[in-house]
């Protein structure tokens, strides 16, 4: 077939309105004092880290699937002033949780387990822990999944703070020596209380059914089909060493390098996640729905199942409750997943904190609209409240962002 120089002008000008379309479409997300916002936030952001010491940090504002603000501040390495850019990689801590629940969902949905089968089916060794409130069979997966299981918060309450011992317990054998010097501290299934070592024995459960390593199958089942090709736990490879990020501990002004690389040892599941911004944004992008995407997401884990896990499962009796500023919050555990009704609007996220990183994100279901956020410091303040504190930073961004950008965009259809 021939084609005319008229003909081609015409396919051309067809798709050059096809590109300005769907640039248009774009724009048409956001609303019309945006920009505005935008400017604002950059300078509380600016001005919060400045305040309190922070050294790094960086921020995404994800709209369905596309990042439509973000800002980076300071320096991923003092000793090389190096400065944190869009390709600096972050430990994520705790959000590494619900990357463990996600893949024990997907077990679930092929048929390897019941989220109600007792944790002992998979782990007998936890036939060893003392329970003064019944039986250990009463005790099952989703216990573990909500937090309500009556295991203790911390992983490995016996040191660890010198140089030369391990970060966190390397073998799960360690674990089972101290299961015999473990005690259940309520009746399970009676309130929410946040463990570490729950989700740890759920990473445990994942590697004992499909005979993966926990960041083996973690890597194939999730960071593959979502091409989060940069994520990885704990050791950096070789090639990422240019970009990960250093951390630090600031006390009293005083700035003090942490760990470099940490080993989570077998806590891995609980909170050996490294990633940049860039690659988070995929899961979240998962984990808000993308029509365009969702053949491939559905492969991951169905959406019916992820919604599932967004679903309250237990109340918190959460202490930032702050009534007297008028906030009617609530919040709840799903499935691993934070559930927090504040300033008028539904939100669903997770956060993370450990050798010396902060960060956390949030997304609003019905608008599609998303952030994630790191810091590189942990300024601990003491019972001053004028010193540096990055968790209190950290919770005002997050009501900055609840009270200032969220209400701007309209609700999805």
């Amino acid at each position: 077939m021939k084609h005319t120089p008229s003909a081609i002008a015409r396919v051309a000008r067809l798709l050059f309105v096809v590109i300005l379309m769907s640039s248009n479409l774009v724009q048409s997300q956001t609303p019309r004092n945006f920009a505005q916002a935008r400017r604002e936030f950059k300078t509380f952001y600016d001005q919060g880290m400045r305040k309190n010491g922070i050294v790094g940090s960086s921020f995404m504002l994800i709209q369905d699937g596309q990042v439509i603000a973000q800002e980076f501040f300071g320096l991923a390495n003092q000793e090389k002033q190096q400065p944190v850019d869009e390709s600096t990689i972050y430990h994520w801590a705790s959000i590494t949780k619900t990357f463990t629940s996600i893949a024990i969902m997907q077990l679930r949905d092929r048929g390897l387990l019941k989220l109600e089968d007792p944790i002992i089916k998979y782990l007998p060794e936890l036939k060893a822990v003392h329970n003064p409130f019944g039986e250990m069979s009463e005790i099952t997966v989703k216990h573990l999944m909500t937090h309500s299981a009556g295991f203790r918060a911390a992983t490995w309450p016996w040191g660890g703070d010198k140089a030369w011992q391990p970060h966190e317990p390397r073998q799960w054998s360690q674990l089972v020596a101290m299961m015999p010097y473990t005690e259940i501290q309520f009746k399970p299934g009676s309130k929410f209380s946040y463990s570490n070592p729950g989700i740890i024995f759920l990473g445990r459960v994942i590697e004992v059914l499909t005979g993966d390593d926990y960041e083996v199958y973690i890597d194939k089942n999730i960071f593959k089909p979502l091409e989060m090709y940069r994520s990885y736990f704990d050791a950096t490879p070789y090639h990422l060493l240019k970009n990960r990020s250093a951390s630090y501990w600031l006390k009293e002004g005083k700035t003090t390098p942490a760990r470099f690389d940490a080993d989570t040892g077998i806590t891995v599941s609980n909170g050996g996640l490294n990633a940049p911004l860039p690659d988070m944004v995929k899961y979240i992008t998962f984990l808000t729905g993308d029509v365009r995407r969702q053949a491939m997401y559905d492969q991951v884990l169905k959406r019916s199942s992820l919604e599932e896990m967004f679903q309250p499962q237990i109340n918190i009796a959460s202490s930032e409750m702050v009534e007297a500023q008028g906030q009617n919050r609530k919040d709840a555990m799903g499935l691993s997943f934070f559930i927090e009704d504040n300033f008028g609007q539904h939100f669903i996220g997770h956060s993370g904190s450990q050798n010396g990183f902060i960060s956390h994100f949030y997304f609003r279901p019905d608008t599609r609209l998303a952030y994630v956020i790191a810091f590189n410091t942990h300024a601990a303040a003491t019972e001053k409240a004028t010193e540096q504190d990055t968790r209190r930073l950290d919770r005002e961004i997050k009501d900055y962002l609840f009270q200032n950008i969220f209400p701007q965009f309209s609700v999805k259809k």
